[in-house]
């Protein structure tokens, strides 16, 4: 039987038979202000709630920036991390090299069950290869289910006006699931959807559905709610 990890975000896990499958490399991608970043930090605050270890490795936002974010839904990080429960790290994106060693290490001291990096579209910088960048995400994905007992979700620009489906055109190919959001704002007006690209071991809805960010987090509009 497939052990599921739910991910707190009301509507989502329903359209994917209760959950992520456990011990999977989720990739979540979307344009800017879609709602990626609050998604994933709504993931490991559920997990902390059901009592499971987490690690959030930010590449852009500062650990400050995100802690006061999660305040305005309602999070309390700084509460779990005193209890040695969860880890937010920031990472340089230009060091590379020893990402997957810290990411590793944080797992197995941590014994976390879930994992954030947001985002993987600033590991270009300084790296003017895009197959080099390719190689090391490809590296890092493979580090993370080698592992088995983490799930993953990993967050990655759409860059605006293109079709694809993350900014270096491999995540999508490595990662057992891709949940895509978009973000399209009319006349000052904000429209968020949500998709479920692919996703290996489940049968998962296949509709575009609307999404909303609330005082309380992301939620996920359908007929099954």
């Amino acid at each position: 039987m497939v052990q599921r990890i739910k991910t707190g975000i009301p509507g989502l896990d329903s359209l994917m038979e209760g959950g992520l499958v456990e011990g999977s490399v989720a990739l979540l991608a979307g344009t800017t202000g879609s709602g990626k970043t609050i998604a994933s930090c709504q993931y490991i605050y559920a997990g902390l709630e059901r009592g499971e270890p987490g690690v959030l490795i930010t590449l852009e936002e500062s650990p400050e920036d995100i802690r006061e974010d999660a305040l305005q839904f309602g999070w309390d990080f700084a509460k779990y991390e005193k209890k040695g429960l969860c880890r937010i790290i920031y990472h340089d994106p230009s060091q590379l090299n020893n990402l997957g060693g810290i990411m590793v290490e944080e797992i197995g001291r941590m014994k976390a069950k879930r994992l954030v990096i947001d985002s993987t579209s600033v590991m270009s910088l300084n790296i003017d290869n895009p197959a080099q960048v390719r190689r090391k995400l490809y590296n890092l994905i493979t580090n993370i289910k080698r592992g088995g007992g983490t799930t993953a979700l990993l967050t990655a620009e759409i860059p605006e006006g293109r079709h694809a489906l993350s900014t270096f055109g491999v995540e999508e190919f490595v990662a057992d699931a891709v949940i895509v959001l978009h973000y399209v704002g009319v006349e000052g007006a904000a429209s968020r959807t949500l998709m479920i690209r692919k996703m290996r071991r489940t049968s998962h809805g296949r509709d575009v559905y609307p999404m909303e960010i609330t005082k309380k987090g992301v939620t996920i509009k359908h007929s099954d709610l």
